[in-house]
């Protein structure tokens, strides 16, 4: 298994760590403004450099000038137009490659790449070219094209900053491979946790929207309700530990408390716990190999009280086990299911299907495209492609 190391993050001592430069991929969604909130917090340890984001000029325009950045690229080159007329001293990108090209930029110790979906995979390989460290929140990097991400990546260089994978490589961290048995991810169950299949037909975007626990954007939000998000954290944990899928369980846990726990030959566990909350594990993947001031207020155990966990309901929840699946096959079929659940979430959130469609699409899609090899990232953008095309499809035959 691979486990986590130190190596290549530096051996000076916390008091000398020197001001870092750092490249926010999806600044505007949930987890980019989270960033640079912990980056406005340490003002002396981080400069951000660049901004990047897919649509938003308006709030781009914003988060450029209060830190002074100059280098920006927005995807959607409407919205960079606009952005230009806003700021007409910076130099603006436009289209998904102005986007990846900002990961490229040298003399750049940390990218972090939060863009949602697909798009981030060919940020977060240019990344790993460059020599940055990847602090990835771009989970479907790793799920459609984990064993080409994982080839490019030096040890020390891909830090994850999913708060399940932090955890998980946290507790790694100094292990000997052969003394860790299993992999626990824990899930809160999301908004719909206890509900039937047939309850799950009528349910809302306003109540899939409604987490319980994490604050998060629209997309990942409702894959937290269909139990998506687990099955693709599997794959991603797949390859980020060099797991076999036999050895990753899913439990779920409504309390949040626990992120994620590393089970060893031995019998013992250890397990991460912390506040809920997206700052610590963004932090620490700015901040590794040192640990900065909390960014939280920290837990109080008494006030817990209780921690919880239970078997995910795999019957009302069948994404979850869809997603293993998918991860199993290998190949194409992970980039062939993350695409299609792209496409069928969208459609939920614009009113256009129904939640228990989701999995349906997605399904079917899977069933009508074979799995190929994935020896390059044009082979997972090829099949991303046409499961695009096959989900539309079936979203507008009904």
């Amino acid at each position: 298994m691979s486990v986590p190391t130190n190596d290549g993050l530096g051996a000076m001592t916390p008091g000398d760590t020197p001001r870092m430069r750092l490249v926010v991929l999806g600044s505007t969604g949930s987890i980019g403004r989270q960033v640079l909130d912990v980056a406005a917090a340490h003002p002396d340890r981080i400069e951000v450099v660049a901004l990047a984001a897919g649509r938003g000029s308006g709030l781009l325009a914003e988060q450029a000038i209060r830190f002074g950045v100059s280098r920006l690229a927005l995807a959607d080159p409407a919205a960079a137009t606009s952005l230009r007329s806003a700021l007409p001293d910076a130099d603006v990108g436009s289209g998904p490659d102005a986007v990846a090209e900002l990961a490229g930029l040298e003399d750049v110790e940390i990218v972090l790449n939060a863009l949602v979906g697909a798009a981030g995979l060919r940020a977060s390989v240019a990344t790993l070219r460059s020599g940055a460290r990847l602090a990835l929140a771009n989970k479907e990097s790793l799920v459609v094209a984990g064993h080409l991400v994982m080839e490019l990546a030096a040890p020390g260089q891909l830090v994850p900053v999913d708060s399940e994978h932090s955890a998980l490589f946290q507790c790694l961290l100094g292990e000997p491979r052969n003394a860790v048995s299993r992999l626990w991810i824990t899930a809160s169950g999301g908004p719909f946790r206890g509900f039937t299949r047939a309850r799950l037909a009528d349910v809302t975007r306003e109540a899939a929207l409604a987490h319980p626990r994490w604050t998060m954007g629209p997309k990942i939000t409702v894959d937290s309700a269909t139990l998506m998000n687990k099955g693709l954290e599997v794959i991603e944990a797949h390859h980020l530990f060099d797991m076999d899928f036999d050895r990753i369980r899913v439990v779920v846990h409504p309390q949040s408390i626990v992120h994620s726990m590393v089970e060893f030959v031995d019998g013992s566990v250890k397990a991460h716990l912390g506040a809920t909350d997206m700052r610590v594990p963004i932090q620490y993947a700015l901040s590794l190999p040192y640990r900065w001031e909390a960014p939280v207020a920290p837990l109080d155990f008494a006030q817990v009280g209780r921690l919880d966990f239970e078997e995910p309901d795999m019957e009302s929840f069948p994404a979850l086990s869809t997603a293993i699946a998918a991860g199993r096959a290998g190949g194409t079929a992970p980039a062939v299911l993350n695409a299609a659940n792209e496409v069928a979430v969208a459609a939920f959130l614009d009113g256009r299907t129904a939640f228990t469609s989701i999995h349906r699409v997605v399904e079917e899609t899977l069933s009508q495209l074979p799995v190929e090899r994935a020896t390059c990232i044009e082979d997972v953008e090829n099949a991303d492609a046409e499961a695009r095309r096959v989900a539309r499809a079936l979203l507008e035959s009904g």
